[in-house]
């Protein structure tokens, strides 16, 4: 109980708290003048100029309700409580005075707990002096107590609300951050990883076969091409209010083209069995990028591979895809995956799915991945 109460107590303030806006100079707009007219029209109020000028005075105070909550119930609360005691009961009874709702409002959505508290306090004794003066019965110092709870309670369902809200919004920039990490690394290491073997293939037969490094020259271009393409495919996304479901994205029925750019090296077979034209375009895009990962590592890690073998079975229920080479096994534990396959496993868990690699049972490396076909949402 100790530990809620000071949790309570040292909530800070919320964050963002609008300052004036021009609903506010509408709404001082509307309350002083209603109350100079409700001061000018009611014969029963006691001590008219006071009121009218207390009155008015205090509409001012919704215009900092936000940035100061507190001290302005303080100041609302303090003087509604004092002028009837320096004056008489009938002081200060404006119809208008309502408007005090909106500091209390204001003072849970807004303030800290530390001024939650404090302020609450002070609306309760504000209640009890209205009572204990003899201005209010019994049944008027419950209601307003209810009217002031009800409030109070309203501001601070807001108050979580927008909260639980703003935490949802920092989870799904969190989850977007990581999908555009794993398609900045599948994309970068793929084309650097060709461009690379492009140049070592060029380097090593430069003094012996000039034209055929200028054609790996020439590949390199077209690769640094590609990458340059899909990279400002990513930053169209991101600079432009363009969805990223409407952006073009690559789909398994783009493979056969990715093999056909691939580099020197081992040959890649792709074979795609079941209809994967009626998937849902998250999981397309997520088989293609996995088998373009699985793929670029096979090419750059796989000792004497010389085939790599893609399979994608795609039944009524699920997506099935198996990358395996035939180079040699890994000597001992495999010590570090690298951000590659940490990024595969969570392109797959996001979709509801799986995905696991490591060396096959006689030779090579193999990944296995199984995704829902309609997928999930994240």
């Amino acid at each position: 109980m100790s530990g809620l109460l000071r949790s309570i107590w040292e909530e800070p303030a919320p964050s963002g708290a609008p300052r004036r806006v021009w609903r506010d100079w509408l709404l001082l707009a509307v309350l002083a003048p209603a109350a100079l007219v409700e001061s000018l029209v009611r014969p029963d109020l006691a001590w008219r100029p006071l009121s009218v000028a207390v009155a008015v005075a205090l509409t001012a105070t919704v215009l900092w309700r936000r940035t100061r909550p507190l001290s302005m119930v303080a100041l609302a609360f303090g003087t509604c409580g004092l002028v009837p005691l320096l004056t008489d009961r009938d002081a200060l009874r404006q119809v208008v005075l309502a408007f005090v709702l909106l500091l209390v409002y204001a003072l849970f959505r807004w303030g800290s707990g530390r001024a939650a508290v404090v302020g609450g306090a002070i609306v309760l004794g504000k209640l009890g002096l209205w009572a204990g003066a003899g201005q209010a019965g019994l049944a008027d110092t419950v209601a307003a107590f209810v009217v002031l709870f009800a409030v109070a309670t309203l501001g601070t369902s807001v108050r979580y609300r927008a909260r639980a809200r703003q935490r949802e919004l920092d989870q799904l920039a969190l989850l977007e951050r990581e999908r555009l990490a794993r398609d900045l690394h599948d994309t970068v290491a793929h084309h650097v990883s060709a461009i690379a073997i492009r140049a070592q293939a060029g380097l090593a037969v430069a003094a012996t076969h000039p034209q055929t490094a200028i054609e790996a020259l020439q590949l390199i271009e077209a690769e640094a091409s590609r990458a340059l393409a899909e990279m400002r495919g990513i930053v169209r996304v991101l600079r432009t209010d363009e969805p990223a479901a409407l952006a073009p994205t690559p789909r398994i029925a783009d493979l056969t083209r990715f093999v056909a750019g691939t580099p020197e090296g081992p040959a890649v077979e792709v074979q795609i069995v079941g209809d994967a034209g009626t998937l849902a375009p998250s999981v397309d895009r997520a088989v293609y990028r996995l088998v373009q990962e699985s793929v670029t590592n096979a090419r750059r890690h796989a000792r004497h591979a010389t085939r790599i073998r893609v399979r994608v079975e795609v039944d009524d229920a699920l997506v099935r895809l198996r990358v395996s080479d035939d180079g040699e096994s890994p000597a001992g534990p495999v010590l570090g995956s690298g951000y590659g396959l940490a990024g595969m496993a969570e392109r797959a868990a996001l979709l509801g799915g799986s995905c696991a690699a490591g060396p096959g049972p006689e030779q090579g490396w193999i990944v296995d991945a199984v995704l829902p076909r309609a997928g999930v949402a994240a």
